[in-house]
């Protein structure tokens, strides 16, 4: 949620943001958003004139009485601000949820740094990291390999959970905890506090941390009860700092989160219909930074060269690319996305991305920091360390050998319990 004040002082930047963000039905909002604040800045106006008046009349009532003389008039109208002020509060604060509401809606300004496009497809690649080869022997499909080994069972999940669901059993299952112990172990060197977050979170908190259209496709609910599934543990992690003010000296706040996700979506923009590329249940690792505003931008080169290092650590060539502005979440101010090699496919796909929210989260959470009683807004970021199903892809498909075993990556032999390969049993 972007400050008020550019709407006031400046809707015209505002409006230029949307349109570069190819959403020009919401160009509309920003005019509402005046109107309504407009009417909002009278009826302050006026209750403030209300109280004053309600000080100058109390204390005409104190100076009659101490001279002996009546005061009717003066306590009738006493009687009656009182009244009229609740009324203008009442008026006020339908105009606080309309405005919000509204508010809501309008895209973070973005970085001008964010090359301008209508969608993915126009998302710009800035480098690639690893050597992204083609083997001579034809690579299995994932599924079709795991299910060979008997190591992944979607028929029995698929009966028990309904599509978007799988067992992992054996190599593979040991092989998904040890890339998580991995991620975990690698952060925490790099400086960040390890946290696992509750799994489930209050509505307040989701629409905190997420646009009206994120939470309808992605949110699972809990019926009859206040509670979401997160889809994300950044969701929970930027939400336990709701309504809090965190002293400077305490910046920056650098977290490490662990939790399995739970996501509708499966299948809008997933490579493949089998297998556990798009899948409504997965597990993660993450990373979230909350700092001050001028450091922000910092941070996000710090966290993007994290995963990456992260990637090089694994030996699975990656490419970083940068969202363009139809591609950037409205909450995001920029962004990028981590894409793994595919030797299969011949192509890379997504395995995690990169953002500054600035401090869009931090308004709609009410995150400020207290630096010696000056009182502003954070600047909220995450970032993907390891999502387990897409890097499990990874390594099946990049240290695949010609008779179908896994050669597992040297960094996870500590986690492997012994193994160095996956092989047919």
């Amino acid at each position: 949620m972007i400050d008020i004040n550019l709407i006031r002082d400046n809707p015209g930047l505002v409006k230029d943001n949307i349109k570069k963000k190819f959403q020009e039905e919401k160009v509309i909002l920003v005019d509402e958003v005046k109107k309504l604040d407009e009417k909002w800045r009278k009826l302050k106006y006026d209750e403030d004139s209300l109280r004053s008046e309600r000080n100058k009349i109390s204390k005409k009532i104190a100076d009659l009485k101490k001279a002996g003389k009546k005061a009717d008039k003066e306590l009738k109208e006493a009687k009656e601000i009182p009244e009229k002020i609740a009324k203008s509060e009442e008026k006020r604060k339908k105009l606080e949820k309309d405005i919000d509401y509204l508010m809501r809606q309008i895209p973070n300004i973005m970085h001008e740094s964010v090359p301008k496009g209508k969608d993915e497809t126009e998302n710009v690649e800035v480098r690639q990291i690893g050597n992204s080869k083609v083997p001579r022997h034809k690579i299995i499909h994932h599924a079709e390999l795991a299910e060979k080994f008997g190591l992944v069972d979607f028929d029995s999940a698929r009966e028990v959970s309904g599509h978007g669901f799988y067992y992992l059993e054996g190599d593979l299952a040991l092989l998904h905890s040890a890339i998580l112990n991995f991620a975990r172990d690698y952060m925490v060197k790099n400086g960040f506090t390890y946290v696992i977050p509750p799994f489930m979170i209050r509505e307040k908190a989701v629409d905190g941390v997420m646009s009206f259209e994120e939470k309808d496709v992605m949110m699972y609910k809990m019926d009859k009860e206040d509670l979401y599934l997160i889809g994300t543990s950044e969701h929970s992690v930027i939400a336990k700092y709701v309504d809090k003010k965190i002293p400077g000296n305490k910046l920056p706040l650098q977290l490490t989160s662990y939790s399995p996700c739970f996501r509708k979506e499966v299948g809008a923009h997933g490579l493949e219909e089998k297998g556990l590329y798009r899948v409504h249940q997965f597990e993660k690792q993450e990373m979230v930074v909350i700092c001050e505003p001028q450091d922000s931008y910092k941070w996000y080169d710090i966290m993007l060269n994290l995963t990456i290092g992260f990637f090089k650590e694994l030996g699975i060539p990656v490419r970083i690319l940068e969202c363009c502005s139809g591609d950037l979440a409205d909450l995001k101010a920029k962004s990028a996305d981590v894409e793994a090699w595919s030797p299969r496919q011949k192509k890379y796909f997504e395995v995690g991305s990169c953002s500054n929210l600035t401090d869009a989260q931090a308004r709609r959470l009410n995150i400020r920091i207290d630096n010696k009683g000056k009182l502003y807004y954070a600047h909220t970021l995450n970032n993907t360390v390891v999502a387990s199903p897409r890097v499990l892809i990874s390594i099946l498909e990049n240290f695949q050998k010609p008779d179908g075993t896994i050669d597992i990556p040297k960094a996870l032999w500590p986690y492997m319990a012994g193994r160095k390969k996956i092989v047919m049993k």
